[in-house]
């Protein structure tokens, strides 16, 4: 039995794994940039193989790194990544995870005094929304 929701559903995949392939290829055409810059800045030459390769890797890292800041988030019985998700994630690296602690101690400093009174929360919850990394659907 053919029906009109099943197409809507495929189309819906589709345009995904379209929009998912745009990413890739724009993330991919920027760490074959950054390879390339940096490399130049080093005085160096870096043979295309070699640049594909670690964009390559590069975009796996990041998948992996998102599938694991969504599972981190879920665990906490969240919807949305936070910034302890993040540094979380950084646990093995203790210079990273120390950085991303600055980076997200600066951005609650920088954050308008307005934002942060809002409303009367717990401090966990207080916590948890100063911590709130949006990402746009862009």
């Amino acid at each position: 039995m053919e029906g009109g929701g099943g197409g809507s559903d495929l189309e819906r995949e589709e345009e995904d794994d379209s929009v998912s392939e745009v990413l890739r290829d724009r993330f991919r055409l920027s760490t074959i940039s950054i390879a390339e810059v940096q490399a130049k800045r080093n005085g160096m030459e870096i043979s295309e193989p070699i640049v594909a390769c670690i964009a390559d890797l590069a975009f796996k890292y990041t998948e992996q790194l998102a599938k694991d800041l969504e599972l981190f988030a879920q665990h906490a019985g969240r919807k949305s990544v936070n910034m302890e998700d993040v540094i979380l994630s950084a646990h093995r690296n203790e210079h990273l995870a120390t950085s991303l602690r600055s980076f997200g101690n600066d951005l609650k400093a920088k954050e308008p005094q307005s934002e942060r009174k809002r409303k009367k929360t717990s401090r966990k919850e207080d916590k948890a929304i100063a911590n709130v990394v949006h990402i746009p659907d862009n």
